[in-house]
């Protein structure tokens, strides 16, 4: 089952934030309630945890964009197990 991962409701007087920086990779697996990002408003830095344990599949907005209220971040597959999720890479030929 895919769950999304959504900004936290601001306070009131905050409109907006900026993702300082991701804790984890497309492909990783993630525990429920773990951090998966930091996002920086005028007064605070929030950590949102993963809602869900599971795989990482989608990253939607990255490092150093503003997003607001209750915007979509990533996906999380919680049927994943990190092996199945990760990208397979060939070996390179001799």
């Amino acid at each position: 089952m895919i769950i999304e991962v959504n900004v936290p409701v601001f306070a009131e007087s905050i409109t907006e934030g900026t993702l300082l920086k991701w804790y984890k990779k497309v492909g990783e697996s993630v525990a429920r309630d773990e951090t998966l990002v930091d996002i920086e408003t005028d007064k605070v830095v929030l950590e949102v945890p993963s809602p869900q344990a599971g795989v990482l599949v989608e990253i939607i907005v990255q490092d150093g964009e503003t997003v607001t209220s209750q915007q979509l971040l990533a996906k999380i597959d919680t049927a994943a197990t990190a092996a199945e999720a990760a990208p397979v890479q060939a070996a390179p030929a001799a």
